[in-house]
């Protein structure tokens, strides 16, 4: 099964494994509680029992199954919030401290995505639903060789060529571990973060970590295409569920195959970029010229060959003078699958902004986030080509890096990462 998103009740009482309220239930008590002492609270606990208290908007009660055949977080609806996280081990950290870790980390995203609290809470969530909160587990390169399994490492997660466009900052890249966490309330995103860091100590200390965010549900009169901070529709024609060629795209086989181990079977590869838009010069220029950088219409996204969003780029149509609609540099020509032997990913990204440099020029742009069943076939071969002549170049910066494996989800009872830490 994969990653799916459902409704779910908003007044949960004591789950499968008694670990006791909701979030939104233990607010009931604990605020009542302050009316009185002795049978008060007694009648507290019983109210609290009861399915009495207000519905929440679709917003908070929407859920997101821990468990399944693919980790959540990768075919998961864009959210509104984002954090991602990486962290190194410590010294001299065990394999059975990393697996104890990995179960640690297991047990809480799956009580925060049912919208449990965790035996250390610390209530800044207390009041929420799940707001379809997604917690996502992945391996680095270095994580194999700190941890005595070398032999375990896919081949898939050689380092990624140099691109000309690089000014990455190694302190703020890479990692032994790596965690993506969205959601669609900022407050349970951020629960969900600290969560996630004090399960850690001890065994693995934080190397990076890094906020994004994007247009909250609903506040389009319609269901559209996320736009990024340079104003554009950003994820058209995104392979999506479905598709006949979808699962072979994304996600490793079940048997694995001779870049993946089997550990790996129905896990995923993740490419992590942080991506400076340099806004100031982009805003710059006119619509028109932004639009043929790109090569679509920022008002819709659709191509500037004509059509909707969704109507295919066509790459032969020229103008009275014989020129390319679509320029032979734009983003969006040089991106497309058709020009780039089929390659294509599951972008998935988040925008950010980290305030304002020294001349005031804004520090925001894209944590771009894409997936793929193998880097080499997806990511690579497209930056190469945006490398060699993306118009989008000169108005972009990328400032650091990461590929990480993301392992097949798990079952009840499992945890993430099981197969390759007791395989």
């Amino acid at each position: 099964m994969t990653d799916s998103t459902t409704p779910s009740s908003a007044n949960r009482g004591p789950d499968r494994a008694g670990r006791g309220f909701s979030r939104r239930r233990l607010l009931t008590a604990v605020g009542a509680a302050g009316l009185g002492t002795g049978a008060a609270v007694g009648a507290v606990a019983g109210a609290a029992a009861r399915e009495d208290s207000p519905a929440l908007a679709t917003v908070g009660s929407t859920s997101v199954a821990f468990h399944g055949r693919h980790q959540a977080g990768i075919t998961t609806p864009l959210q509104s919030s984002g954090h991602l996280i990486a962290f190194d081990l410590a010294p001299e950290t065990t394999r059975r401290a990393v697996a104890a870790l990995l179960r640690r980390w297991s047990g809480t995203a799956e009580r925060l995505m049912a919208g449990e609290s965790t035996a250390d809470d610390t209530s800044v969530a207390r009041d929420a639903g799940p707001s379809s909160l997604t917690v996502t587990f992945g391996f680095g390169r270095s994580f194999f060789a700190r941890t005595g399994l070398e032999k375990q490492r896919p081949a898939a997660l050689d380092p990624l060529p140099d691109f000309s466009s690089d000014a990455l900052d190694p302190q703020r890249g890479e990692g032994d571990l790596w965690v993506q966490i969205g959601a669609d309330d900022a407050l349970v995103a951020f629960h969900a973060l600290r969560a996630v860091q004090k399960d850690a100590r001890g065994v693995a200390r934080v190397r990076w970590q890094m906020n994004g965010f994007n247009r909250s549900a609903g506040a389009t009169a319609q269901p559209m295409t996320m736009r990024n901070l340079m104003g554009q529709v950003d994820g058209t024609n995104n392979p999506e569920p479905g598709q006949d060629d979808f699962e072979q795209r994304i996600f490793v086989p079940s048997g694995g195959g001779d870049r993946h181990p089997a550990w790996m079977a129905d896990g995923s590869y993740v490419v992590f970029r942080r991506i400076r838009m340099l806004l100031d010069d982009w805003e710059a220029l006119r619509q028109s010229e932004q639009e043929r950088v790109i090569g679509r219409r920022k008002a819709d996204g659709a191509p500037l060959t004509g059509g909707s969003e969704t109507t295919p780029l066509d790459l032969e149509k020229t103008d009275a003078e014989g020129r390319p609609v679509v320029p032979a540099n734009a983003h969006a020509r040089i991106s497309a699958p058709a020009a780039n032997g089929g390659a294509a990913m599951l972008r998935r990204p988040f925008s950010y902004h980290d305030g304002f440099d020294p001349e005031g020029a804004p520090d925001a742009g894209l944590l771009f986030i894409c997936w793929q069943a193998d880097p080499l076939k997806g990511f690579v071969p497209v930056q190469r080509k945006l490398d060699r002549g993306d118009a989008l170049s000169a108005f972009i910066r990328h400032e650091a890096s990461g590929l990480f494996a993301v392992p097949g989800g798990c079952g009840p009872g499992e945890y993430v990462g099981q197969r390759l830490l007791e395989g």
